[in-house]
Order: structure tokens, then C-alpha cells, then sequence
């Protein structure tokens, strides 16, 4: 056959037309990605392939000497720390793997328009996939961000996979008070598809990174177009589809704000903490021994039994409607409360308030022991009582911290 990898190619067969860039395979079907960003594969027994395009060569970067993008002595200053996110992904076609190449230069190669808006620099604290985080490395990710803010970063960037960025997210607003902005992004569609959210995302997160915003917050598309990108707090925002490139939504809260992807201008619509209001603290001590429970019917009390009997230190619910679990779970939770772990109740809607004072069975729950977890997610509420616990403190404080609102988890009046 006469094309090779990375060539665009046109294969007619069946009555049917493929147009696309030639990707590899393990097998003897031509798979190529289409405009559309999806692969197909193609038996070429019988089809009409032309060559439509050759490859072209790949081009080296241009470096500074020192090998980092060239500065603006204007601009501020902003860090990109990559977790294993895909701002500056691309794809090889030689493997067929997107890849993440995280030098000042890759990122500014892939995104130019943020070297307008910022000096860029680097550096990557891990690689891994987003399901694959560990309480130990959100510890280390809080120390990286205080390391480049210690070295005079205006912003931070911290370039994250969608799938867990949410906890993250709230890790890093339990664990930091900052005195500039810190900005988790990310993209839902990898930068070889023509869909991608990746270049757009990093371009409103740098914005908000040189804003005035000195909050940990999430900045990821708004709507199914290319209009605008929401600013969520760190401890409000949930990824709410699998797929689409506005699944991050703010629950029981509006976003902070947004930024306009035509003008670049940021409106805020919330209260915020600006930029210079903290000194610089990193409160990084987590208790990684706790667990987040979903109830569901008839299911077997003796699951809490499981987590007192295994030295967990901290157990979230997540129950029905305004925080119930069966009757029959009630013993365990006054057992466990009793052994001095704290169980905390969240609610499956995730939209509105845990009130366990309506029905006798709440009542119930509350005189073993439980706290309300107000209108708090259930994830930011695990990771809060891991934070928590990590402080030290009785029972009864830990219940006092949990049902304050510490970095914007808990809003005062719940949105209907």
C-alpha cells in the first residue's frame, strides 16, 4: 500500500467514503481518525484507498538557550504542574498514544496564545491517570503548588485528569491558604480530536490565574460551545457527565464566576478571597483511613462493622433524601460513634440540605451519634474529615469543623 503513517488517506468501499490520518493497528484492517476525532477500521480487501496528504515531517521546537520559553518581563508569572493531564497532549501516530509533554516549551508549542497572557513555566509532580490518585499524592501536589509559590508564582495551573479532579480539588483547598490563585483544568476530549476543550480550558485558566482570585478552584468549560469556561470553587464542583466538555457544574452553589472566551474577560458573580488576603499556609496532614459508604435498600449493616473492625478513623454516608439510612443501621453507626469515630451523613441528591430532624429515623440517626453533613458533597466530605482528622482534635471538635464551613463546602442558604 502506498501511504504510511500519519499520511491522510481516502478509502471507498461498499458505498461507503473514510477520510482520515492513517493510525497504527495490530491488525490487518486500515484504521484511520476521522475529522470527527473517532477511529475506523477498514478491511482494504476490496476498498479503494488514494493517498490524499503525505505526513508532514515533524518540526523541531524552538528553544531559548537556557531551553525554556522565552519570558516577558511583563507578564506574571505562572506554574503549570502537571498531574497527568492533557493541555499539551499529542498524539503520535507512530504508537497511536496521546502523550503529555510538560516542558515550558511543549506547553506553549501546543497553547501559544497563554504566552500572552503569561510567563510559562513547567513541571510535571507525577503522571499517572486520574482514578489512580492517592491521598499521599494530593500531600505532595499541596507541596509542589507551596514550592513555585515560595519561588514567586503569581498563579498556579495544576493540570489534572476530569475523572477525580473534584477531590483533588478539595484536598487542596482543605490543605492551602494562598495568597494567589490556584486553578485545576483539564479536558474532557483529547487534543487530536477537532472537539478538543483542552486549548480553550488552559486559556481561561491562565486567565484566572493572573486574576485577583485567590481561591483553589476548578475552571472548565461552561457550555456545549466555545463560549465560555465557569470558575467553580474547589469544594462546590462535580464532574456531572462522562463525556461532554461542560460536565463540571457547580451543587448547592453558583460558579464564583466566568471567563469569556472571545474577550477573555473574567465577571464574577460570587464572593471570593483576592489575591494578597493569606500568607501562605500549607496544613497538609491527612488521615487517609476513612471512607465514603453508599447506602442503598437492604443493604447489610455489619458493611460499617467491616470499617470500626479494620481501624478506619472516619466513615461518610452517603444516604437517601435528607440523610437516612434503615433502622437497622442505626446500631452500628451508635457503635462506631461510640469507638470514637465520627460518621458523618451525606446525602445521594447531592442538590439540597442533610436535615435529619424531620423523620423519626433521622432523630434516631442523629442520637448515635451522627453529624450532619449540611449540603456538602459527599466526596468534599470525605475529604474534609480526612483533612479534619489530620489536625487532631476529640470528637466533639472534629463535629464542630465539619458542620463550619471551612474554604466554601457548606453555603449558608442552600440554592432550591
Amino acid at each position: 500500500m502506498d501511504f504510511e503513517l500519519g499520511d491522510r488517506i481516502r478509502i471507498e468501499k461498499d458505498g461507503n467514503v473514510y477520510e482520515g490520518i492513517v493510525m497504527p493497528t495490530t491488525t490487518d484492517h486500515v484504521v484511520v481518525k476521522m475529522v470527527s476525532g473517532y477511529n475506523a477500521g477498514i478491511d482494504p480487501e476490496g476498498a479503494t484507498i488514494t493517498l490524499l496528504e503525505k505526513a508532514q515531517p515533524k518540526a523541531s521546537a524552538k528553544k531559548t538557550a537556557e531551553g525554556k520559553a522565552k519570558p516577558s518581563k511583563k507578564l506574571p508569572k505562572v506554574t503549570i504542574l502537571s498531574t497527568g493531564g492533557t493541555i499539551a497532549s499529542k498524539v503520535d501516530y507512530r504508537t497511536g498514544a496521546v502523550t503529555a509533554q510538560f516542558s515550558a516549551d511543549d506547553i506553549v508549542d501546543a497553547i501559544p496564545e497563554i504566552t500572552e497572557i503569561a510567563n510559562i513555566s513547567g513541571r510535571v509532580v507525577y503522571n499517572i491517570l486520574s482514578e489512580n490518585m492517592k491521598t499521599e499524592y494530593w500531600t505532595e501536589l499541596a507541596q509542589a503548588v507551596a514550592e513555585e509559590i515560595e519561588n514567586g508564582a503569581d498563579g498556579i495551573i495544576v493540570a489534572h485528569g476530569t475523572d477525580t479532579m473534584m477531590y483533588s480539588a478539595a484536598a487542596l483547598s482543605f490543605m492551602l491558604k494562598t495568597p494567589v490563585p490556584i486553578v485545576f483544568v483539564g479536558s474532557q476530549r483529547s487534543a487530536d480530536r477537532p472537539s478538543s476543550d483542552n486549548a480553550m480550558n488552559a486559556i481561561c485558566a491562565t486567565k484566572v490565574a493572573v486574576s485577583d482570585i485567590a481561591e483553589v478552584c476548578v475552571v472548565m468549560h461552561d457550555s456545549a460551545c466555545d463560549d465560555r469556561c465557569a470558575i467553580h470553587y474547589g469544594t462546590k464542583v462535580r464532574k456531572m457527565h462522562t463525556s461532554r466538555r461542560n460536565a463540571f457544574q457547580s451543587i448547592n452553589s453558583d460558579p464564583i464566576g466566568y471567563v469569556d472566551y472571545s474577550t477573555k474577560k473574567i465577571e464574577t458573580i460570587l464572593p471570593y478571597t483576592k489575591r494578597g488576603t493569606h500568607e501562605l499556609e500549607v496544613r497538609s496532614t491527612l488521615e487517609p483511613k476513612c471512607a465514603l459508604v453508599k447506602f442503598v435498600p437492604g443493604a447489610d449493616p455489619d458493611i460499617l462493622s467491616y470499617y470500626v473492625d479494620s481501624g478506619y478513623k472516619g466513615i461518610v454516608i452517603e444516604g437517601t433524601g435528607l440523610g437516612h439510612v434503615s433502622t437497622d443501621w442505626i446500631p452500628n453507626i451508635r457503635r462506631a460513634t461510640e469507638a470514637g469515630i465520627p460518621v458523618v451523613m451525606t446525602s445521594q441528591c447531592l442538590n439540597g440540605r442533610i436535615c435529619d430532624r424531620v423523620y423519626d429515623t433521622g432523630r434516631d440517626i442523629l442520637k448515635a451519634g451522627a453529624i450532619e453533613g449540611e449540603d456538602m458533597l459527599p466526596e468534599v466530605a470525605l475529604v474534609k474529615l480526612m483533612w479534619t482528622l489530620g489536625q487532631g482534635g476529640n470528637l466533639e471538635e472534629i463535629a464542630a469543623i465539619m458542620a463550619t464551613s471551612v474554604e466554601n463546602e457548606i453555603t449558608e442558604c442552600t440554592l432550591k
